[in-house]
């Protein structure tokens, strides 16, 4: 099935004077101008093409690859605002429009936002800079370890927001970042859990994670064995902590405050409580 504002692929039905026309299927044929058509193309080829309306609302395809396609989120420039919204450079010769109704604030011309892309009611590729209202539509379906793309959105007093594959909301914890991030960074990430209420926990480094979820599985068996009960905590020396789990302060704090968060463990002035599960 044929979508607009994605990538498609479409053969070659035609060439005419100032381009091929594309089998668009039950959409009708495509029109892919000269100037965006690769070189040796012929009746019959295949090709991936990005489906868009020009600016008098034709589809139309290109070769060309936008910064932002239906479904994703981009920080974007805004090029010129108008009586009908702002416009934002996403790569093609038409620019983006973002409606009134879909900004937070009012855009300004030479600014960077985050935006989502969508179709709307009207049929038309617009974007969006309230992307609550688009991101985390579906429950999010990853499982610990997943390796996801991520892009910064802001930092809060916990760590950063982020989206993560374009869909859904993450969370990126200050004492788990050691480098500084900015709105529209891109990156790899790593799933650390989603919890019950949907919310995902996320981390940078793949064997951080393996080593924090090693350690606290260590830490969990080692109050088992003890009724409970650990005598070191977040203050505790890296001496004593090393003895207990040949591991740094830093790494230990990590641990307790993952279980802390996530309502296995207690921590007491001398040591930490296993939570009784039910």
């Amino acid at each position: 099935m044929l979508a607009l504002g994605k990538i498609n692929r479409l053969t070659v039905k035609k060439q005419v004077k100032f381009g091929f026309y594309l089998d668009g299927l039950s959409w009708g044929e495509i029109l892919l101008p000269n100037n965006v058509s690769p070189a040796g193309l012929e009746i019959g080829s295949e090709l991936d093409v990005f489906l868009y309306l020009d600016s008098e609302d034709q589809l139309i395809a290109t070769t060309e690859r936008p910064k932002i396609k239906v479904g994703e989120v981009a920080q974007l420039d805004v090029v010129a605002t108008t009586k009908v919204g702002a416009f934002v450079n996403w790569g093609l010769k038409k620019d983006l429009l973002v409606p009134f109704s879909e900004q937070q604030i009012p855009l300004k011309e030479g600014q960077k936002y985050l935006l989502y892309c969508y179709v709307d009611n009207s049929n038309r590729i617009v974007a969006s800079t309230k992307l609550d209202r688009h991101l985390h539509k579906t429950p999010p379906s990853y499982n610990a370890g997943d390796k996801v793309s991520i892009m910064i959105s802001e930092q809060t007093d916990i760590g950063y927001k982020a989206v993560v594959n374009h869909q859904h909301w993450g969370v990126l914890y200050k004492n788990e970042v050691f480098k500084p991030l900015r709105r529209g960074d891109k990156m790899q990430a790593y799933i650390v859990k989603v919890r019950d209420d949907g919310k995902i926990d996320i981390r940078l480094n793949a064997s951080t994670f393996k080593q924090a979820q090693e350690l606290t599985d260590r830490i969990l068996y080692k109050l088992q064995q003890n009724d409970g009960k650990l005598a070191l905590t977040d203050k505790s020396s890296p001496e004593l902590i090393y003895a207990a789990f040949g591991v740094s302060k830093k790494a230990y704090k990590q641990a307790i405050g993952s279980l802390y968060k996530d309502k296995k463990i207690v921590i007491a002035e001398h040591g930490i409580i296993l939570v009784p599960t039910t």
